[in-house]
């Protein structure tokens, strides 16, 4: 069964989604992040994915609180990325209260620290996000695209470790088109060991089992839920 793992995006403290990665291009949905996640918590979702946009583009974790609050006053499996560059920031995060660090930019542009981050807080602390454009890993909130092919660069880091990855494709992030199943069917074709967590243009529930059909473990969702594309209780027979 694939795990259902609501998104939720923070700016400036606020629960909001962009439009592929576009910070021009943001919506508000809620003020209160913790009413959002006390919500899915309530319905049964036992994941959620905390994505500090402001720490992404800052290059320093901005959104620290949010994830504390969260972390204790729900009994949600919480992974957390942005922003996340030292040994220092990989324990905060862990010590706010996350089960897992959602680590991307690094493991590009830094491949010597998150050789070290595995060798001491374990790969399996470790969610590996890889954001593809045109099959090229971008980084940096997004806004550097790299010449780095997604396949050579999964291969290296699952080599090292690393078994869960959540692949997003740019182009079909915030836009309710439809997941990049094609790519992911080839990511588990090459790579059959690995739990694979599909990110971006789910817009409905036949969008999860298209992922969930070609063997992803997991699906995260955030724009069609505050966009009443997917109600809650669409994806009960999920949970």
């Amino acid at each position: 069964m694939i795990q259902i793992i609501p998104a939720i995006d923070l700016i400036d403290g606020k629960c909001v989604r962009l439009s592929q990665g576009d910070y021009t291009r943001k919506k508000i949905y809620n003020e209160n992040p913790l009413e959002v996640a006390k919500l899915f918590e309530e319905f049964g979702i036992k994941r959620l994915h905390l994505v500090d946009l402001d720490g992404a583009k800052l290059g320093k974790i901005t959104n620290l609180g949010v994830l504390e609050t969260i972390a204790s006053k729900t009994s949600l499996v919480v992974d957390f990325g942005g922003g996340v560059k030292t040994q220092e920031d990989f324990s905060s995060v862990l010590n706010a209260g996350a089960q897992f660090v959602a680590v991307g930019s690094v493991a590009v542009k830094n491949p010597e620290m998150f050789a070290f981050w595995i060798q001491k807080f374990g790969s399996e602390k470790i969610l590996l996000g890889t954001d593809v454009n045109n099959r090229k890993l971008a980084v940096s909130a997004w806004l550097e695209t790299t010449q780095i092919d997604v396949f050579d660069f999964l291969n290296a880091k699952i080599k090292q470790g690393i078994s869960t990855i959540f692949c997003t494709d740019i182009a079909k992030d915030g836009m309710l088109g439809g997941a990049s199943t094609e790519l992911y069917a080839q990511i588990i074709d090459a790579f059959p060991t690995i739990n694979l967590i599909a990110s971006g243009g789910i817009s409905s529930v036949s969008d999860i089992e298209l992922v969930e059909k070609i063997g992803c473990t997991g699906v995260i969702i955030g724009k069609a839920f505050y966009e009443n594309k997917i109600q809650l209780s669409d994806i009960k027979r999920f949970i």
